[in-house]
């Protein structure tokens, strides 16, 4: 049932050998494709062997599950996007999808705006401190690591520390904080992400909490989940154990420090705009803005945005045919129409050709409607956005007065 905890490894010898943390999440998906339970699976795997390069995969082969063990850290696919723009996420296709908490908070969310059907879908999310990005990853590893990028074969975040597997099975470790002072480590919105442990997911699996590298910590976080893994059990998928309560502490305890550490970084990255005048702030992003080049990739990687008639196209009534909207109004537009939804997922900052920290503004502005209006953003897929609140009597046409209640 919903809250039941387990320490489980694979059934599967190969499995077992060749995954990760006991290959539960591999023995998992392929069970659920063997069952029948759904369809497809879609996960990441990395590109030509290129784990600095990891692609989403749709599987609809058991056996081809096994092409997607192990873990990418340097590789944040837009998991959401992906549904909704190229598997048309209001399918009735079963689907198993891997998910990080961002990626789980950005579904939750697009179902609340009818854009997918969750019960098509069996959400198995994945513990996560942060992902590297990609090219200063490669970078990192050449300059700090002084490794070659292509003998890394893991990487580890855990106690403040970065461990990277080299091919030979030796490791290298480097203090995660002194590499993000110098500009390396995780990217911007992962590391000012409090939310670590996917609980909006059906189950969420990771190595909290367990005393060796050969299971998974498994936490049930829906009926959905539990009826899963129970058949899984049951089917002989996978072997557990109750977690005692000391390993349950630990989890405790390491996602606490985590969560410190995410507020630490939300100080550092809001002090200097908080210490500022209104004017002064304005003028900051007002500079910012100025260096748009309208490319649209803000918008098209959002996962939140869905819309199919965007008011910021020209020729839609807001902006004049051929013209693009100046460079504040393209981007308070857009933050004015995510921010009380966004999660965090920073995948608008990634795809940014000019390095405009869109998604430090977005968190700020969402924290502060958060905090009025109580609502966090892909938690609980019952609550919906504050906006979406909004009744005929709170909104009258006869001088457009708005009226907010938390």
């Amino acid at each position: 049932m919903k809250g039941d905890m387990y320490i489980a490894r694979a059934a599967d010898k190969d499995i077992l050998k060749r995954g990760e943390h006991g290959g539960v999440v591999t023995s998992l998906l392929k069970f659920a494709l063997e069952s029948k339970r759904v369809d497809a699976v879609v996960a990441v795997k990395a590109r030509e062997g290129n784990r600095y390069d990891g692609i989403p995969v749709l599987i609809t082969e058991p056996e081809k599950v096994i092409e997607t063990v192990g873990a990418l850290h340097s590789s944040s696919p837009n998991i959401a996007r992906l549904l909704t723009e190229y598997l048309d996420g209001a399918s009735s296709l079963k689907m198993a999808i891997v998910v990080k908490p961002c990626d789980a908070k950005a579904l939750v969310e697009l179902a609340k705006r009818t854009q997918i059907n969750l019960d098509n879908l069996l959400l198995i999310g994945l513990n996560c401190t942060g992902t590297l990005p990609s090219a200063k990853a490669k970078m990192m590893m050449k300059e700090k690591f002084e490794v070659d990028p292509a003998d890394v074969v893991g990487e580890d975040i855990e106690d403040n520390m970065l461990t990277v597997t080299l091919k030979d099975g030796s490791e290298k470790k480097e203090d995660l904080a002194k590499l993000e002072e110098q500009g390396y480590g995780r990217r911007e919105n992962c590391r000012r992400c409090d939310i670590n442990i996917p609980v909006m997911a059906d189950i969420a699996c990771g190595k909290w909490g367990t005393t060796n590298k050969e299971t998974t910590f498994i936490e049930i976080c829906s009926e959905k989940g539990s009826q899963f893994v129970q058949t899984a059990i049951e089917g002989g998928c996978i072997m557990v154990e109750q977690p005692s309560a000391a390993s349950k502490d630990v989890r405790k305890k390491k996602d606490q420090a985590a969560i410190e550490l995410a507020k630490q970084w939300q100080v550092k990255d809001f002090s200097s705009l908080e210490k500022m005048s209104s004017d002064e702030r304005f003028s900051y992003w007002f500079n910012q803005f100025g260096q748009c080049i309208k490319c649209y990739g803000c918008r098209d990687a959002c996962p939140i945005c869905y819309c199919k008639d965007c008011m910021l196209e020209p020729d839609r009534g807001f902006v004049p045919p051929g013209e693009i909207p100046p460079d504040v109004m393209f981007a308070m537009v857009r933050i004015a129409h995510v921010m009380d939804s966004c999660v965090n997922c920073g995948q608008c900052q990634d795809v940014c050709t000019m390095d405009i920290p869109i998604s430090r503004l977005i968190f700020l502005l969402n924290k502060k409607v958060s905090d009025i209006f109580k609502y966090e953003p892909g938690m609980d897929v019952t609550k919906l956005p504050p906006l979406r609140t909004i009744t005929d009597q709170e909104l009258t046409l006869s001088g457009v007065s708005i009226t907010f209640e938390s």
